[in-house]
């Protein structure tokens, strides 16, 4: 996906944005971009949702754009230059692209800020030139691993035997932070390192998910208790449906998810529970608002957003999915 950017990668070594500041501008002169890379999902849905209505009350205007790779997210920006917009958010597909992006931006004089997903640079290190708003991986991924061993000794399981499907992506730098999150959390809390089985996924929605978690219950079928967690509630669903066509029933599987989103909402509407006990949801409201509103003050009034925002997560069950959604804005 990134060859054809190896030379932006590696040679041109882009630490910065590095253009001067531009003159600040009237609102109904700022025009913005918002790329995610899953246009599709429920979560990016929100995110520029969130965006766009900001834009609608600020006198500014949002363009929706999919980045689903680089060639795409290269192409996007060449469309935001041609329609005169003065910088953009990007949750990108690939954050090893990083470089490549912030170099494009540079080239058009455009303001760039990250969402969910981190730039990394050549060194493989986060780049903190580009101001960045996403959820803490590791304790969000902590606060599932904890959610599943509470239910675990509510359910009064024996955690030494009880297997863990975790699936897992760790070319995704805030993937594998959130899984190792969870699998701290669920060891601290006495679970067998060697019966957390691994279930690499290719891409990052439901039917990777089912294919890489399928063999794996299949060849452990001595396990009658499973838990599972991935990066997104959609992972997590891949793993339970795998779990049911296995034939697990609900109150033997335990699947808890992270964003708190369409995928999640459907899930709990459903007439009998399933073996999705719950997620941890952040605001993907105020994410697409937020990074929005800070590019948009970026542009209008030259302040730089800080360099790494956080956010954190409430748990989201079938019993308070309703209260919680409404809450965080969902």
């Amino acid at each position: 996906m990134i060859r054809f950017l190896k030379s932006s990668l590696f040679v041109l070594g882009v630490t910065g944005l590095g253009v001067a500041s531009a003159p600040l501008l009237a609102q109904d002169e700022v025009k913005i971009g918002f790329i995610v890379k899953k246009p599709e999902q429920a979560w990016f849905i929100n995110e520029q949702d969130a965006a766009t209505k900001l834009g609608q009350e600020e006198g500014f205007e949002v363009v929706r754009l999919a980045g689903e790779d680089g060639q795409q997210v290269l192409s996007a920006i060449d469309n935001l230059n041609s329609q005169g917009a003065q910088g953009f958010v990007i949750c990108p597909p690939d954050v090893r692209l990083g470089p490549a992006i912030v170099n494009r931006a540079k080239q058009y004089g455009m303001k760039v800020v990250t969402v969910d997903d981190q730039f990394l640079g050549a060194d493989g290190e986060p780049m903190a030139s580009v101001p960045h708003l996403g959820m803490s991986g590791y304790k969000i991924g902590q606060q599932v691993g904890e959610t599943i061993a509470k239910e675990m000794k509510a359910r009064g399981w024996d955690p030494q035997s009880v297997a863990a499907l975790r699936i897992s992506n760790n070319e995704l730098p805030t993937a594998k932070e959130r899984t190792d999150g969870a699998t701290d959390a669920l060891l601290e809390a006495g679970f067998v390192k060697d019966n957390i089985f691994d279930a690499p996924q290719q891409n990052t929605d439901t039917s990777s998910a089912f294919a890489a978690a399928s063999p794996v219950l299949s060849k452990n079928g001595r396990f009658e208790h499973w838990v599972i967690f991935a990066l997104n509630e959609e992972s997590v669903l891949g793993g339970v449906r795998a779990s049911e066509q296995y034939g697990l029933s609900p109150d033997q599987v335990i699947g808890v998810g992270i964003n708190g989103s369409g995928a999640a909402f459907a899930e709990f509407s459903r007439e009998k529970p399933t073996g999705f006990y719950g997620t941890i949801a952040v605001s993907s409201t105020m994410h697409g608002r937020q990074s929005a509103e800070n590019l948009y003050t970026w542009i209008t009034e030259d302040k730089e957003p800080p360099a790494n925002t956080e956010t954190t997560g409430t748990l989201m069950t079938r019993d308070n999915w309703q209260q919680v959604r409404e809450e965080l804005g969902l």
